[in-house]
């Protein structure tokens, strides 16, 4: 058995997967017999990403199906969900768009028990997905089209994982993303930020008072998407994790003012 398992590591590494003794320790406790392990080697020798072959992905220590054809949650993401976590609170709306997987929105809940959550994606193989991720409502349609009209106003929590890659960098991604994930949930235009703006341009309507939104982005993108969210009268800031290599932006709609 040990020379199996070292003869796996050996294909994995010599085919470029950088961790290749934690590939072949999920490989070979996905597979039922040596048969079932060497048609799942075959496929991520073959630049099949991880997550398709075993058919899940780990994310903030939990696991989430993730079927072929639908982006798969990046670690660095977890600083996005870590906030907005710090952000909800139990009876308050969560709104996941762009939600892919479902992993997102369906962390927060975890973490935050009562949440009311809700999600959405324009990709009908990504809804599918996430209906199997998410105890609450999924929705399929683009942006905010599909959300029902009752939230606008009552989003405490918007998660909007958009995608920011420039158009002209897509070519750079490794090829078991830019081969294998959706295109749609990549690249994000000219300059990466043509959806954030979509999403920055409604969510004051759909955020409640003092509701907040959050994008990851990269860091040289961060000054342009505060600078895009200042536009729409919200309150923006930058949160960072070098740990993680992760940047956030994060818009606040003004709470109400309380009068005495």
């Amino acid at each position: 058995m040990a020379g199996d398992v070292e003869s796996v590591v050996a294909r994995l590494r010599a085919a470029g997967c950088v961790f290749a003794e934690e590939e072949a320790r999920v490989l070979g406790e996905a597979a039922g017999d040596a048969a079932a392990l060497e048609t799942l080697v075959r496929r991520r020798v073959e630049g099949e990403p991880l997550e398709y072959v075993v058919g899940w992905a780990e994310f903030a220590g939990r696991r989430f199906a993730v079927a072929e054809g639908v982006f798969v949650p990046r670690h660095r993401t977890e600083l996005l969900v870590r906030l907005a976590a710090g952000f909800a609170r139990p009876g308050g709306v969560v709104l996941d768009l762009c939600c892919g997987s479902g992993a997102l929105g369906a962390t927060v809940a975890a973490e935050v028990p009562g949440v009311e959550l809700h999600a959405a994606d324009v990709d009908p193989v990504a809804v599918r997905c996430a209906r199997s991720n998410i105890d609450g409502e999924v929705y399929e349609g683009d942006l905010f089209e599909p959300v029902p009209e009752r939230l606008r106003g009552r989003v405490e929590v918007l998660i909007s994982n958009v995608p920011y890659v420039p158009s002209g960098e897509v070519e750079l991604l490794p090829p078991e993303a830019r081969e294998h994930e959706p295109l749609v949930a990549l690249d994000g235009g000219a300059d990466g930020l043509d959806v954030l703006r979509r999403v920055v341009a409604e969510a004051p309507q759909w955020l409640a008072p003092g509701g907040r939104v959050l994008f990851e982005t990269s860091e040289r993108q961060a000054e342009s998407a505060v600078a895009a969210l200042g536009q729409v009268g919200l309150r923006a800031w930058v949160e960072e994790s070098e740990d993680l290599g992760a940047t956030v932006v994060v818009g606040e709609r003004k709470p109400l003012l309380h009068k005495e």
